[in-house]
């Protein structure tokens, strides 16, 4: 394994084999090449150079060889490669919830790496943990279409529990439904507070980029938090 310092060495060179990054918050990234851009290093996750992951130089504390090989690219049913936009609007279509809600809560679980694996066992885009996978019917957490499916109607089931109210939503998603009934909402825990935070914020920006209007659910609306649940024109 090679430590934080020995990372300066081999930045700009392309991995012999597929490498795993592991980051400072217990996050690993397999990637098949990587490279040093300063402050931020680029991990290309295939051979295809469009499918890359920026992250913190400083966030990466180790790279390790995986020889494990790397699982075909998951395929649309007319046989084309299916991309993360592309499942995200799949499972809009699906469920109802604005494509731009998914990709806020995507960008926050995974930063967009398909093959992220948290220290607990989450994997995949949307961070799915195994039973919750298994119960959602999802064979391989690791199949972008799959993982967002899968992740986009468990939300959707907590939206339905919580009458529309997002962020307990969104911190039942973080830290279980269980947590949100032990403490009648948002857990005072500071990393599901942030994660609850970061979403909304990331998503209301979005909206009013777009220069849209937007409804606010109940809580949204009492936290001066506006979100659009719903696809556009829905």
């Amino acid at each position: 394994m090679l430590t934080a310092a020995a990372l300066l060495i081999c930045w700009a060179a392309a991995a012999s084999a597929a490498d795993v990054a592991t980051l400072r918050n217990g996050f690993t990234i397999r990637h098949e090449s990587r490279e040093y851009l300063g402050a931020t290093t680029r991990l290309y996750l295939d051979s295809n150079p469009a499918n890359y992951v920026d992250v913190a130089t400083a966030d990466i504390v180790a790279i390790e060889k995986d020889d494990t090989p790397s699982p075909p690219a998951p395929k649309r049913a007319d046989g084309q490669p299916m991309d993360v936009k592309g499942a995200i609007a799949a499972a809009s279509t699906r469920t109802q919830i604005d494509p731009d809600l998914i990709s806020s809560i995507i960008h926050a679980e995974s930063s967009f790496n398909p093959r992220a694996v948290s220290p607990k066992g989450a994997q995949g885009l949307m961070q799915l943990m195994p039973g919750t996978a298994a119960r959602l019917g999802v064979n391989n957490a690791f199949d972008p279409a799959a993982n967002v499916d899968g992740g986009t109607r468990y939300f959707n089931q907590l939206l339905e529990s919580y009458h529309n109210d997002m962020a307990k939503a969104l911190a039942a998603y973080n830290a279980g439904p269980h947590r949100v009934a032990q403490y009648h909402g948002v857990p005072p825990y500071h990393e599901t507070r942030l994660y609850v935070a970061r979403v909304i914020r990331e998503y209301n920006h979005k909206k009013l980029a777009q220069k849209k209007p937007v409804r606010k659910p109940k809580a949204a609306a009492e936290k001066s938090a506006p979100a659009r649940l719903s696809s556009p024109g829905s």
